[in-house]
């Protein structure tokens, strides 16, 4: 229930991608769009003690929940309790039902490798989100990050620890944008710079 990941901001996600095939990764997830909702109650507890409660429907429908973690050498280490559930819109009524609320739905498409070498166990996570496009590297411990992040060719000094949800509320102030869903309709037609995320690109 353990989740160490290092994510980055990347211009050239079809040369990462080409990166990760050379190094013979597995496809073990074909790109997908995810939708997303996160939840919390009314008084904000959640995001208060920078906890995540986040409803997903991929695949399947999932059920995930984050504590605040640590970040270590831009390498964010927290418990994930994650399951699958049957029914998405279900799942949505049965958190409303507790008191929860959306709060933020954010879409993203997403191609999952997973690298296995003598040396390392890991999965990369290719994300295209509607302001930009990230990689993921999820390990075993924290040298096994540094190696594949190695590996492909990264910055780690341009590691992140902020969730897309909080890059969203950098941009949604950098451009005074008035919707709340970071969806690819809403950015139809909007340039984002990576100087609007105020974040470093890796590649």
């Amino acid at each position: 229930m353990q989740e160490i990941e290092a994510k980055f901001y990347v211009r050239d996600l079809k040369q990462i991608e080409s990166r990760i095939q050379q190094l013979d990764a597995r496809l073990i997830q074909p790109r997908v769009l995810e939708t997303n909702l996160r939840f919390d109650l009314p008084d904000g507890r959640l995001r208060s003690k920078r906890q995540v409660l986040r409803l997903r429907q991929d695949t399947e429908a999932k059920f995930t929940f984050k504590d605040a973690g640590k970040t270590e050498q831009g390498i964010v280490n927290r418990t994930e309790i994650e399951f699958t559930v049957g029914n998405f819109e279900q799942a949505k009524l049965f958190l409303e039902a507790l008191g929860y609320q959306k709060i933020l739905q954010y879409d993203k498409y997403r191609t999952t490798y997973e690298l296995q070498t003598s040396e390392v166990y890991a999965h990369i996570m290719l994300d295209e989100l509607p302001y930009g496009n990230f990689v993921e590297i999820e390990g075993e411990d924290i040298d096994s990050i540094h190696m594949v992040t190695e590996k492909l060719n990264l910055n780690m000094q341009a590691a992140m620890s902020e969730s897309y949800s909080a890059l969203f509320e950098k941009v949604r102030r950098t451009l005074a944008l008035s919707f709340n869903g970071l969806t690819f309709e809403n950015f139809a037609g909007i340039q984002v710079s990576p100087e609007h995320l105020q974040v470093q690109p890796a590649d």
